[in-house]
Protein backbone atom coordinates (compact mmCIF):
# COMPACT_ATOMS: atom_id res chain seq x y z
CA UNK A 1 0.00 0.00 0.00
CA UNK A 2 1.00 3.72 -0.51
CA UNK A 3 0.26 6.43 1.31
CA UNK A 4 0.12 10.20 0.25
CA UNK A 5 -0.11 12.79 3.49
CA UNK A 6 0.82 16.35 4.26
CA UNK A 7 -0.80 19.65 3.71
CA UNK A 8 -1.50 22.47 0.82
CA UNK A 9 -2.01 25.56 1.44
CA UNK A 10 -3.52 28.15 -1.89
CA UNK A 11 -4.03 31.84 -1.04
CA UNK A 12 -7.02 32.16 1.11
CA UNK A 13 -8.81 33.70 -1.30
CA UNK A 14 -8.53 31.10 -3.28
CA UNK A 15 -9.53 28.17 -0.96
CA UNK A 16 -12.79 28.48 -1.90
CA UNK A 17 -12.43 27.76 -5.59
CA UNK A 18 -9.83 25.13 -5.20
CA UNK A 19 -11.97 23.56 -2.70
CA UNK A 20 -14.50 22.99 -4.85
CA UNK A 21 -12.05 21.93 -8.17
CA UNK A 22 -10.54 19.73 -5.61
CA UNK A 23 -14.01 18.24 -4.33
CA UNK A 24 -14.80 17.12 -8.14
CA UNK A 25 -11.58 15.62 -8.80
CA UNK A 26 -12.00 13.19 -5.37
CA UNK A 27 -15.06 12.46 -6.47
CA UNK A 28 -13.64 11.10 -9.96
CA UNK A 29 -10.83 9.87 -7.96
CA UNK A 30 -12.53 7.45 -5.65
CA UNK A 31 -13.75 5.37 -9.27
CA UNK A 32 -10.31 4.52 -9.63
CA UNK A 33 -8.70 1.15 -10.19
CA UNK A 34 -6.57 0.55 -6.91
CA UNK A 35 -7.77 3.95 -4.52
CA UNK A 36 -8.13 2.74 -1.21
CA UNK A 37 -9.07 6.18 0.48
CA UNK A 38 -8.71 9.49 -1.32
CA UNK A 39 -9.69 12.97 1.46
CA UNK A 40 -8.60 16.48 2.12
CA UNK A 41 -9.88 18.68 5.39
CA UNK A 42 -9.33 22.19 5.54
CA UNK A 43 -7.66 22.30 8.37
CA UNK A 44 -6.92 26.66 8.85
CA UNK A 45 -9.17 28.26 6.50
CA UNK A 46 -7.67 31.73 7.66
CA UNK A 47 -4.63 30.36 5.77
CA UNK A 48 -5.79 28.62 3.03
CA UNK A 49 -4.33 25.31 4.60
CA UNK A 50 -5.77 21.18 4.06
CA UNK A 51 -4.45 17.89 4.94
CA UNK A 52 -4.83 15.82 2.37
CA UNK A 53 -4.65 11.68 2.61
CA UNK A 54 -4.70 8.84 0.13
CA UNK A 55 -4.39 5.68 0.17
CA UNK A 56 -3.31 3.12 -2.72
CA UNK A 57 -3.00 -0.11 -3.63
CA UNK A 58 0.37 0.57 -5.54
CA UNK A 59 2.75 2.67 -7.21
CA UNK A 60 1.11 1.36 -10.52
CA UNK A 61 -2.15 2.84 -9.45
CA UNK A 62 -0.98 5.89 -8.24
CA UNK A 63 1.20 6.99 -10.96
CA UNK A 64 -2.47 6.18 -13.31
CA UNK A 65 -3.63 8.77 -11.54
CA UNK A 66 -1.45 11.32 -11.48
CA UNK A 67 -1.08 10.53 -15.64
CA UNK A 68 -4.44 11.11 -15.68
CA UNK A 69 -6.35 13.85 -17.87
CA UNK A 70 -8.00 15.67 -14.56
CA UNK A 71 -5.09 14.98 -12.40
CA UNK A 72 -2.86 17.08 -14.27
CA UNK A 73 -5.40 19.25 -15.41
CA UNK A 74 -5.85 20.01 -11.55
CA UNK A 75 -1.72 20.30 -10.98
CA UNK A 76 -1.88 22.53 -14.18
CA UNK A 77 -3.95 24.81 -12.67
CA UNK A 78 -3.78 25.13 -8.96
CA UNK A 79 0.30 23.45 -9.22
CA UNK A 80 1.48 27.10 -9.45
CA UNK A 81 -0.69 28.96 -6.48
CA UNK A 82 0.03 26.34 -3.99
CA UNK A 83 2.53 25.12 -1.41
CA UNK A 84 2.45 21.44 0.00
CA UNK A 85 4.48 19.51 2.36
CA UNK A 86 3.30 16.30 1.21
CA UNK A 87 5.11 12.89 1.26
CA UNK A 88 4.51 9.41 0.06
CA UNK A 89 5.35 6.47 2.05
CA UNK A 90 5.49 2.80 0.74
CA UNK A 91 3.70 0.82 3.51
CA UNK A 92 3.73 -2.83 1.89
CA UNK A 93 4.43 -4.09 5.31
CA UNK A 94 1.28 -2.94 6.07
Amino acid sequence: MIIVTGYVQVPPSDLEAFARHLADLAEATRQRDGVLSYDAAVVDASRGRLLVMERWRDQQALSAHLAAADTVAFLARWGPRLSADVRKYDATRE
